[in-house]
């Protein structure tokens, strides 16, 4: 009897971490259909919510102990309808149907990108390093495109009031978010940030001011919050390569002056 109660609470999956989950998913499809009806700000802010939710559910998971397999795999498809799906649908149904062939292959491309760097996430989350994302996270490049269909919204150009310019730079940012998140680029995970910890007087000041601003013009500093993120990390990467590369330099100076070295004080005893 014991054995068949046990048996029935493992098939069983735990209501929590999973609400979150779902929760998210509504976000997303709710942002999907607010682009249907043309409500691109409830789209884009739909997105963020969703975004929210989504680490969330993941931090209850690990401080309730209720992390599956079930879990993780419900949490990457919700992930793909919110940050994958829904963002290129938004910005297409916004201002890129307008540019025809051009306009959808860029979302395409962008939800291909979200698709591809969450199965590549998936199959590499327990070697990864944890400090450390590979490629542009699928909800940062989620909120880099609704963040710009967002602003855009903000300062009235919706509709027919798109220019054409706009469309372009908007199907430029997409493909590139796209693209980013199959990337090899390395971006930093904050995962080692422990909210149990003690944390300094003046970061509670900085926090509340980061929700001050935030919520000065919420539309514009998180566009560019997260815009600044998806570009400090090929240019972060790239003075990193710098540097190695000076250091080998040096490293390979030193070696050769020792060698120089080695060989005159050589020249010299045989003298």
């Amino acid at each position: 009897m014991n054995t068949t109660v046990e048996k029935q609470r493992r098939r069983g999956i735990y209501l929590l971490p999973n609400l979150f989950t779902t929760a998210a998913l509504f976000a997303g499809f709710f942002a999907i259909i607010s682009a249907i009806k043309g409500s691109y700000e409830a789209a884009a802010i739909a997105i963020f919510i969703a975004m929210v939710l989504d680490g969330l559910d993941g931090r209850v998971a690990r401080m309730t102990n209720t992390q599956t397999e079930f879990g993780a795999e419900y949490d990457s498809l919700s992930d793909m309808v919110s940050f994958g799906v829904a963002p290129a649908l938004v910005v297409y149904l916004w201002g890129l149907s307008a540019m025809g062939k051009l306009g959808w292959l860029a979302a395409f491309i962008y939800t291909a990108g979200a698709a591809l760097r969450l199965a590549r996430f998936n199959t590499q989350v327990s070697s990864a390093d944890k400090r450390y994302f590979q490629g542009l996270p699928s909800p940062a490049s989620a909120a880099v495109v609704a963040g710009m269909v967002w602003v855009a919204v903000d300062y009235g150009f919706y509709g027919e009031g798109v220019p054409l310019e706009l469309s372009y730079i908007a199907a430029l940012i997409t493909a590139l978010s796209g693209l980013l998140m199959v990337s090899n680029i390395r971006y930093h995970s904050f995962k080692e940030l422990n909210l149990k910890d003690r944390i300094p007087f003046v970061a509670m000041i900085l926090m509340v001011a980061l929700i001050v601003l935030i919520s000065a013009d919420p539309p514009q500093v998180l566009f560019g919050g997260f815009l600044i993120y998806a570009i400090w990390g090929p240019v972060s990467n790239l003075l990193e390569l710098r540097k190695k590369r000076a250091e080998r330099a040096a490293s390979g100076s030193v070696v050769e002056q020792s060698t120089d070295k080695f060989s005159t004080d050589k020249a010299d005893s045989d003298e």
